[in-house]
């Protein structure tokens, strides 16, 4: 199924822009549906993405209908928060969230610190005489109240918001199970006549109501440490930007803030700086490390006109340039932003899970309900109390984290892994996908070659006088052709100083080649199939030339004009030296591989056999591939298509999978999917690995929490007590609840070690 054509999100509208905002203030998986919940029927919202692990929203929305302070309005009314501020909204969140993490630190230690003494009374003085019993339980009560509704207050105060509006997250579980255990335990402790009148012993709570609360602030503690770590990506990516600039402005130079640097700027770059923005050379000289934007590891020179790139790093020369992109607009601006939204759109996956989520919570109050009523009427002499233990325990280990966690992580994971690695990855669709690729279609020129082809042979076949005549009209329509290979040739002629001429009724022929008229002969250059359709015979010597360019594996093109041809011209574009190994490495894991070119069936031939693929097509048109690629889609294969031209973009939007070059056109790199920013196809093999790797680690993830719920909340509800006579302990559960989200975010960080 083609997943371009059926992207399930909407796509804005003219006056829709789409922008992520920084979330604050959600604690688990439920609170993110609660988040995109309110969102989405907020008027002029038209879709909404919320991610729970990298605490963002993707929002698509109409600004003449709604603006961010609406949105935020909204959100503040449930008890969350999106961070608006334009300038630097992740510096933003990023303080919020370090200011929340260490108040978390900080309620967690001292939860713990009251925790153990209530602990201690618990287990040395329940068993004492009934002064020590009445003495012990007022003084846990003492300690435990600051834990519960002092420490734990937050969990109340959203559980009440959430109850506000008719929605329930975890902290709702929390504050119920938390909340009923201590008022039950305070009612036994100050009426404790009251259960012995019926022959029964005041039990009290007190230390599970504490623990749980320090256990869960544990466990959310070490799952905001793990959550940061995932996004270790986009970090890196922003440490490559400097803070501050020098600015050069006449013959002063002056340090500047890097927010302040505005297009046409001419900024100073000394040896071993990072470069700031995105510009020109004016003068000086460099070679600058662009490894890690290009994924290239050789430096390359940068002298007066060389475009140089934000995030790239100076070597030992010094030059002055002039900003042409800055802020938001530069290449390391875009990469980081594809990053962000790619770390948080939803897999296909994560759309079932969100569902599960947003009913988990309520099933769950549903079945501490029925574990109550079903103990009540048959626990006996101590029913209300077995009844009271269960639901709460019940209550305390349902995680709607684990679950809310088990994709999102994984996703953001991997969408960095692959950034570290030249793979940028546009959406988790694409990622989720790419494990199930069985063909994958590559194109030849710039993918399977270098994309540098160069003249090696011009041939004439007219005498010297009629060559000079002719090789400026040569020149004018390779001059205007959008043809990769018209530039080698406009190249070579210029090397032999020659110049063009003025042309006119220039016409070109989509994947044959071009025609114009001059002096009222019509000429053309292209391909052996537009010769012959403008009916001039190529002729013996003609064909013996050509052939003998096509087994070296060259490209022959025909210059002609309307009574016979003129020249034949031979173009090479070497393989790379990577793209044998990459076939080899996609064919070794069973993944069929094919190539189409537009070129000739000789040169195509000569190419396929230097990378080891079998099966390609030659003489090509760009709707060709399409088709192609349907056709192998018709007979059930998943297919990943790879090209770098305008030519290969229909042929992209058609694939299941789609993957541009990075160093080819921005068509075919906004159509793709995934972006490779090297020019090695080692890369493919690696996005597809990364794909299958970050799936396997998903399904475990999910797995572990669909059987830890599945297993827990029977347990917890009492089910083996008539077999085995075992009730789960609440701080057990309490325990249990907080590790496995820590559990899922820690095997979702597997992946950064992972080889590809």
């Amino acid at each position: 199924m083609n997943t371009l054509l059926n992207e399930p999100k909407a796509r804005p509208s003219a006056s829709e822009i789409k922008k992520t905002f920084p979330v604050l203030e959600m604690t688990c998986a439920a609170c993110a549906v609660s988040v995109e919940s309110m969102l989405k029927h907020t008027p002029g919202v038209s879709d909404v993405s919320v991610n729970y692990a990298n605490q963002s929203a993707l929002i698509q929305f109409n600004p003449a209908i709604v603006n961010p302070e609406g949105l935020q309005t909204a959100l503040r009314s449930i008890g969350y928060d999106i961070v608006i501020d334009t300038e630097d909204p992740q510096r933003v969140q990023q303080e919020a969230q370090q200011q929340h993490y260490i108040a978390l630190q900080k309620r967690t230690i001292w939860s713990i610190v009251l925790s153990v003494p209530i602990v201690l009374i618990g287990m040395f003085f329940m068993e004492s005489s009934m002064v020590s019993v009445s003495f012990g339980n007022y003084t846990m009560m003492l300690l435990a109240a600051p834990v519960v509704f002092g420490l734990g207050r937050s969990y109340f105060v959203n559980a009440w918001k959430q109850a506000r509006h008719g929605k329930a997250n975890m902290d709702t579980l929390v504050a119920l199970s938390t909340g009923i255990a201590f008022l039950f335990s305070a009612f036994s402790t100050v009426n404790p006549q009251f259960w012995m009148n019926r022959g029964q012993h005041p039990h009290v709570y007190f230390e599970a109501a504490a623990v749980i609360i320090a256990f869960i602030s544990l466990g959310k503690l070490l799952e905001e440490r793990a959550k940061s770590t995932t996004s270790s990506a986009i970090k890196k990516l922003m440490g490559l930007q400097p803070d501050t600039v020098r600015l050069v402005d006449g013959k002063e130079e002056r340090d500047i803030p890097i927010a302040q640097v505005q297009v046409g700027n001419l900024l100073l770059v000394r040896p071993g700086e990072r470069i700031p923005v995105d510009g020109a050379v004016e003068t000086g000289a460099s070679f600058v490390d662009e490894s890690m934007i290009s994924g290239e590891p050789v430096p390359v020179e940068k002298t007066t006109g060389a475009t140089v790139f934000a995030g790239t790093i100076n070597q030992k020369g010094s030059f002055q340039f002039r900003a042409d992109k800055v802020g938001s607009d530069t290449v390391l601006a875009r990469i980081i932003r594809t990053v962000q939204e790619a770390q948080g759109s939803k897999a296909p996956v994560q759309r079932l899970v969100d569902k599960i989520a947003g009913i988990f919570v309520p099933v769950v109050l549903g079945i501490a309900i029925l574990t109550f009523v079903a103990w009540m009427v048959a626990g006996g002499e101590n029913s209300l109390t077995t009844a009271l233990l269960t639901s709460v325990t019940v209550l305390i280990i349902a995680c709607p984290c684990a679950l809310g966690l088990a994709t999102p992580t994984a996703i953001m994971v991997g969408v960095g892994k692959g950034a570290e690695n030249n793979i940028l990855i546009k959406d988790a669709e694409s990622l989720e996908l790419g494990y199930r690729v069985n063909a994958v279609v590559l194109d030849k020129t710039g993918t399977l070659t270098e994309g540098k082809p160069t003249v090696t042979d011009l041939h004439w076949l007219i005498p010297t006088d009629e060559q000079v005549q002719s090789a400026p009209v040569l020149y004018a329509l390779e001059a205007q052709s959008e043809h990769p290979l018209a530039e080698a040739v406009t190249e070579y002629l210029k090397q032999t100083g020659v110049s063009g001429v003025t042309v006119s009724r220039f016409d070109s022929i989509t994947g044959h080649g071009v025609k114009a008229d001059y002096q009222g002969i019509t000429y053309v250059i292209g391909s052996r199939q537009l010769i012959e359709n403008q009916g001039i015979t190529l002729g013996e010597l003609v064909e013996q030339r050509a052939n003998s360019f096509y087994t070296t594996a060259k490209t022959v093109v025909f210059f002609a004009n309307q009574k016979q041809v003129l020249a034949v011209i031979a173009i090479a574009d070497p393989v790379k030296p990577t793209s044998r190994q990459a076939v080899e490495t996609l064919q070794r894991r069973g993944i069929a591989v094919y190539m189409l070119t537009g070129d000739n069936a000789q040169t195509a031939a000569a190419v396929a056999s230097q990378v080891g693929i079998s099966h390609y097509r030659a003489g090509v048109l760009p709707a060709d591939k399409s088709l192609f690629i349907q056709e192998l889609q018709a007979q059930g294969k998943v297919v990943a298509m790879v090209g770098d031209g305008i030519n290969d973009s229909q042929a992209l939007a058609q694939a299941d999978v789609s993957i541009a070059m990075g160093k080819g056109s921005d068509i075919a790199m906004d159509v793709a999917k995934m972006t490779l920013i090297t020019s090695d196809l080692s890369s493919v093999p690696k996005a597809l690995q990364l794909s299958r790797k970050t799936v396997l680690t998903i399904r475990q993830n999910l797995f572990w929490a669909f059987i830890y719920n599945l297993i827990g909340i029977p347990i917890a509800a009492g089910v083996l007590y008539p077999a085995f006579g075992f009730l789960l302990n609440p701080m057990i559960a309490g325990a249990a609840m907080a590790l496995s989200s820590v559990s899922v975010v820690s095997n979702s960080l597997r992946l950064r070690s992972t080889r590809l």
